[in-house]
């Protein structure tokens, strides 16, 4: 009855053989991402052995010789499915079956190689070789839940400082390279500082150019203020790919154990919090968490979810302010400024939200609303004869959306704006920047009728070629460029000198931040005409603005009279 189960369960065997070895071949090319898959695995590949060697081995004996070493054949393989792959194949498989029995010590030793390829995987980082976020986090836990001593522990947040425009600029391969490098000297700060008794360390790149370092044992926080110079000193030296050189530099947030945190999570919240606090205030810096930070970070979440309310309550609100021509005399086009009307505060001003708005991607709603605003107000003023043109700021994360233009002209469509009666201003840096699907875009909106300024010039490094092929109409100098004019003979070379660089490409030219007459004099003799700034006027509400560089009621026809009065009214 015995020799009779065997020989079935050998036919069954022979007629699944073809498929499970193709089955077998496409487990053995599996590599998973997590660890959890490696039961999975071992499973499926016993599996497979069993039946494809089962059926070799019907083929090759008699069910009556075979049927002990394919018992224990069998018992071998259902225990490695349990996980035992260490142990030998039995005595009589060797006897009996020898090709057999080197078949499975060589299976064996190949899943062992594949499951320690998954571990790798799975718990280090493929670019820089440290350990990944699921890695680190469960090596510092195992080191916060052993710790027995009173010392301090500190926890690193490293983000690296002009790596986005290394891999724009320079490609993802060469981005690679440099993570590579970074973890590299990262590594190196480590065991100089094991080497000065720090003890061990663990280092880790969480997504990014993103790292964290974690010592477990330190004495105090001059200790951690001594490893983040190590760190600053490390990263600050020139790094060379081929025949790129490339200058970093890091922003890094410091987290100490107990005095911010007992959890790995406090720990990481309150290291990011510094570490955004460095970033904020000119990075290359470490920041150390303090209370203070916390407080500056809970008010800028609070800050982050009063902009989407004010936003769905309409608490925003334009104000105008002119680009006056000194030489016609009157005002060439109006910069639309966003202000917050706070229901519980005095009104404020963009520099108290807009970067909260920039850095919490609120930015691209309240763009979206001041562009349909500032679209409604133009298509306003020209249905009334009023031909000067409505300037509107556009931030980097604005432009980095791949629909902006698209929403852009949507808003112009809807409200039936003349192209003609709006200009977009954009940052120096940003302008430098630009990609050319965002150029190309700049160039089209131009063909219809839009303006294109620089913002904001002399603020940033410009490109002389660059900015001869960027698709613009006008340069606005900014304020720091004209400050000292009037008294500073420096400072008027190199105003003189700026004016007729861009002069000199045939563009217009707008100064930004007039605060006295002496200012524009001396600006005139150089050979400016278009002002802007609180000496001339202040920003101010749609109705006064129209009062004052319009016409006034009585002097316009009785359409203008109807619309003034209209906006006296509401």
């Amino acid at each position: 009855m015995r020799g009779v189960t065997l020989k079935s369960r050998a036919t069954a065997f022979a007629c699944s053989a073809g498929a499970l070895v193709f089955i077998l071949s496409l487990v053995l090319g599996y590599t998973p991402d997590q660890p959890d898959d490696i039961g999975h695995i071992s499973r499926a590949l016993i599996i497979a052995i069993l039946c494809g060697t089962m059926s070799w081995a019907s083929a090759r004996q008699t069910v009556a010789t075979t049927a002990t070493a394919i018992d224990t054949a069998t018992d071998r393989l259902l225990s490695a499915a349990h996980g035992d792959l260490q142990s030998p194949v039995p005595a009589d498989i060797a006897h009996e079956l020898p090709d057999l029995a080197v078949a499975m010590e060589s299976l064996f030793s190949q899943v062992r190689t594949n499951l320690d390829h998954v571990q790798t995987l799975a718990l280090f980082d493929q670019i820089t070789g440290l350990a990944n976020r699921t890695s680190f986090c469960r090596q510092v836990e195992r080191h916060l839940a052993e710790r027995v001593e009173e010392g301090k522990a500190a926890l690193f947040f490293i983000d690296l400082d002009g790596f986005k425009s290394v891999n724009d600029t320079l490609g993802h391969a060469a981005g690679d390279q440099l993570l590579a490098r970074v973890a590299g000297r990262l590594r190196e700060v480590v065991m100089a500082q094991v080497s000065a008794g720090s003890g061990d360390a663990v280092i880790g790149r969480l997504a990014g150019d993103e790292f964290t370092m974690f010592f477990p044992n330190l004495p105090g926080q001059s200790a951690a203020a001594r490893i983040a110079r190590a760190i600053q000193f490390a990263l600050g030296e020139r790094f060379d790919l081929g025949s790129q050189h490339v200058d970093l530099g890091a922003s890094i947030g410091i987290a100490c154990y107990p005095d911010h945190g007992d959890t790995l999570t406090a720990l990481l919240r309150a290291a990011d919090v510094a570490m955004y606090h460095a970033k904020h205030n000119g990075r290359g810096r470490a920041e150390m968490y303090t209370a203070q930070l916390a407080l500056e970070a809970a008010d800028r979440a609070d800050l982050e979810r009063e902009l989407v309310l004010a936003l769905q309550r309409n608490e925003f609100l334009l104000e105008f302010q002119p680009q006056i021509d000194i030489g016609k005399g009157s005002a060439v086009a109006a910069e639309a400024l966003v202000r917050w009307a706070h229901p519980e505060r005095d009104l404020i001003m963009p520099g108290s939200f807009v970067p909260v708005a920039e850095e919490s991607g609120v930015i691209v709603a309240l763009g979206d609303w001041v562009m349909d605003k500032v679209c409604e107000t133009a298509a306003r003023w020209a249905a009334i004869g009023i031909s000067q043109r409505i300037a509107i700021n556009i931030s980097t994360r604005e432009l980095g959306q791949a629909d902006f233009f698209l929403r852009l002209r949507h808003a112009i469509a809807t409200h039936k704006t003349p192209p003609a009666m709006l200009e977009l201003e954009i940052s120096e840096s940003l302008a430098m920047e630009m990609e050319q699907r965002i150029l190309n875009q700049l160039a089209a909106l131009r063909r219809d009728g839009v303006r294109v300024a620089i913002d904001d010039f002399g603020t940033g490094y410009s490109n002389l070629s660059r900015l001869k092929e960027l698709p613009v109409d006008r340069i606005k100098i900014d304020r720091s460029l004209v400050r000292d004019i009037a008294t500073s003979a420096e400072a008027r070379t190199i105003c003189s000198a700026v004016v007729g660089l861009i002069q000199g490409l045939g563009l217009e030219v707008v100064v930004e931040g007039i605060e006295n007459e002496a200012q524009i004099d001396m600006l005139r003799i150089i050979g400016c005409t278009q002002f802007q700034g609180y000496h001339l006027a202040m920003p101010t509400g749609e109705l006064d603005y129209l009062d004052r560089f319009a016409g006034t009621i009585t002097s316009v026809g009785p359409e203008r009279q109807s619309h003034l009065l209209f906006l006296r009214q509401s």
